[in-house]
């Protein structure tokens, strides 16, 4: 599929003016983005989280539907069963747009079902890595050291105690599932988030695409360092972007010379007590470098 230009891109906006979003809400761009890449042709369904009280104001210019917290896809798997069955479904997009915490975690099995039956949609997850709708709370892709209200910062225990490697890798899970399309995309690179919203809907099945988006109310972050924080997440290779598809995984924007993981976590409130920890961040450059690594092989 051809790569998607600047000049490309329609100056048509899918969601109406004005929301509720917090300034420099990255979850609210790979929605925008998300419709962007897929038309007026596309029913939407958001799960409960943040984009349910954005939704409020700025909804979208397409059916749309807020459903609860854990039900997504199998709402969306009714809707596809039914224009199926009426015969209307055509080349009408379905998608399903829902954060970490209902993904990861509340909607886990609902998603689970949806894919292992085969339905036909995209499920776009926006993962800031909290549950931010209710207060910042640890979700199950919560990385390591990052103080929410439910992993604060103490004398004894300083955030988020579990290891990198053991958050859940919703990707990687989605591929053990056997998902024919299987993506990974940053809202700091938006036209690789596009294409590969573009090439989801082109899939027959489900198509999995799992969005780092940046939250500066939960991250305690400036909202003009959004984008520049989902850029440096891959630059420092905390984030690898690829496409897992016909059983082959393909790797894009591999930063030829990483950069520092200081440098992103600096920008950041959640991770102040880490700055003078030298040993773990060590650590954490090292975890990194073994994925490299990984990804080299």
């Amino acid at each position: 599929m051809e790569k998607t230009k600047i000049k490309d891109l329609t100056d048509e906006e899918y969601l109406h003016h004005g929301s509720l979003a917090c300034a420099g809400c990255g979850a609210l761009l790979a929605f925008r983005h998300a419709l962007k890449a897929l038309g007026p042709n596309t029913i939407t369904i958001n799960s409960t989280g943040c984009m349910a009280v954005i939704m409020q104001m700025g909804v979208p210019k397409v059916p749309h539907f807020h459903v609860l917290f854990e039900n997504g896809p199998a709402v969306m798997s009714g809707i596809e069963q039914a224009l199926d069955i009426m015969g209307t479904r055509g080349d009408t997009n379905l998608l399903v747009v829902v954060g970490d915490g209902g993904t990861a975690d509340i909607g886990m099995g609902s998603l689970s079902g949806a894919v292992e039956r085969g339905h036909d949609f995209i499920y776009l997850c926006y993962d800031n890595e909290s549950y931010m709708n209710t207060g910042g709370q640890r979700s199950g892709t919560t990385p390591f050291g990052a103080a929410t209200t439910t992993t604060p910062v103490g004398s004894i225990i300083k955030g988020e105690t579990r290891p990198m490697e053991m958050r859940k890798d919703v990707p990687e899970i989605m591929i053990a599932h056997g998902a024919p399309y299987v993506a990974t995309a940053s809202i700091g690179y938006p036209l690789d988030l596009i294409d590969k919203v573009k090439k989801a809907a082109t899939v027959r099945g489900p198509s999995y695409v799992h969005v780092f988006a940046s939250c500066p109310a939960g991250w305690r972050s400036d909202a003009k360092d959004s984008v520049k924080l989902a850029k440096l997440a891959v630059q420092t290779g905390l984030i690898r972007l690829f496409e897992y598809e016909n059983g082959k995984r393909t790797f894009q924007h591999v930063p030829k010379h990483r950069k520092p993981v200081k440098e992103y976590l600096e920008l950041q409130g959640r991770f102040k007590h880490l700055l003078d920890d030298e040993a773990t961040i060590q650590d954490l450059e090292e975890y990194i470098d073994k994925r490299f690594e990984s990804l080299n092989e």
